[in-house]
């Protein structure tokens, strides 16, 4: 729902509950999970839901948090698979409710229109590049080979398009001449861990909406920003 807020939460003590998708090792989800378990934080990330035996499981497991793993081969169709991942982030066994909030967090599958409308305004990705540059895969080779000067990652709401949601935030760092695709992912990943749990913590107190098209932060810059709001917010490494 376009202009989901946060706002009735801002004023109370309820926690706001978070699921986490991921595909692989999870390692921005287990920066999440450590960002979510400190004292005072606000989301409470409920939920891990894997689109197969991804390994970022086992993380989540340790952490006491509820996992499941959905294959895409046990389901007939694109439809199927998504429907039961709604199911899972809605059903109260699950979830205490249903969550209010989604990170994807290497979560490999592209995710249907109207999934991402059911979810609007909800469901917020990381992505190794600063977007709108270099979308999709083997984003720190396209940086090389285009020769770009700064590099890093970028939180995004998620839409129906491939990386294409509006920007809430960056952070960047300079690519070096002797960096390769490996040396760069490295580092940009350092960055991802360090933004996102900054960002669904900014979500969580209802700091940034989004309002159409618009991404909206009520409150000023996070920690670190060096560019003036409403602008998408970046960092320098």
């Amino acid at each position: 729902m376009t202009g989901f807020s946060l706002t009735h939460y801002q004023h109370g003590i309820e926690d706001v509950k978070t699921a986490v998708m991921i595909s692989g090792r999870g390692s921005n989800m287990a920066a999440l999970l450590d960002y979510a378990t400190q004292p005072e934080t606000r989301p409470e990330i409920v939920l891990v839901v894997a689109d197969g035996p991804a390994p970022g499981l086992d993380i989540a497991a340790r952490h006491g948090i509820k996992t499941l793993a959905l294959p895409r081969p046990d389901f007939a169709s694109r439809r199927d698979h998504e429907a039961a991942i709604k199911d899972a982030l809605t059903t109260d066994a699950l979830t205490k409710g249903g969550v209010e909030l989604i990170c994807l967090a290497g979560y490999m599958r592209l995710l249907s229109a109207d999934f991402c409308r059911d979810f609007e305004g909800r469901m917020i990705n990381i992505h190794p590049s600063l977007l709108p540059l270099h979308k999709g895969l083997d984003t720190h080779q396209k940086a090389i080979d285009a020769g770009d000067a700064v590099h890093g990652c970028s939180v995004h709401f998620v839409t129906a398009g491939m990386d294409d949601g509006p920007v809430i935030a960056q952070r960047q760092l300079a690519v070096h001449a002797d960096d390769t695709a490996d040396s760069l992912a490295g580092r940009v990943l350092g960055l991802e861990h360090q933004l996102y749990p900054l960002v669904l913590g900014a979500m969580a107190e209802g700091l940034i909406t989004l309002k159409g098209e618009t991404v909206e932060h009520r409150s000023g810059p996070l920690p670190g920003v060096i560019t003036d709001l409403p602008s998408p917010l970046t960092w320098q490494a």
